[in-house]
């Protein structure tokens, strides 16, 4: 018996912006020395992506009210359900974040790689090809707020 593959559908613009636009807030994320702005960013370049595979999948309905893209995610692709609600407990940190609250270091630089890990999870689900790796190292820190 031969499986038979469906044709995906056509990824439009948007959908590219989007990848596009979270593999550079990565990039940014990689190049700064404030831990902070390491996780937003990181936090940002994941919702990014998550982004674009919802707007390559999903339709839209008249009715529809919003809703966050980490609630919409299991439902257009079950298989990213656990970085949907990975990447959904850290909105609770990144908000406190924003608000001037502090992040470890470690933390931070966990959240990088796990966002660069699902931009390409991500890219592998819609057919897009692979970019390159982020670089790897990321700007030190001074150890002086985390010594994990």
């Amino acid at each position: 018996m031969t499986a038979t593959h469906l044709p995906r559908p056509p990824i439009g613009p948007a959908v590219f912006d989007l990848l596009d636009r979270s593999r550079r807030t990565l990039e940014q994320a990689c190049r700064t020395s404030d831990v902070g702005e390491r996780y937003r960013d990181a936090h940002l370049g994941a919702l990014r992506a998550a982004a674009a595979l919802v707007a390559a999948r999903s339709v839209p309905t008249p009715r529809s009210r919003p809703r966050s893209v980490w609630q919409v995610l299991p439902g257009l692709a079950p298989e990213l359900g656990e970085w949907a609600a990975f990447f959904a407990a850290c909105s609770a940190r990144r908000s406190v974040v924003d608000r001037g609250g502090w992040v470890p270091v470690r933390e931070a630089d966990d959240l990088l790689r796990q966002a660069e890990m699902f931009l390409e999870i991500v890219q592998d689900a819609l057919g897009v090809p692979l970019t390159m790796p982020l670089p790897q190292t990321i700007t030190p820190v001074s150890p002086t707020r985390d010594a994990s």
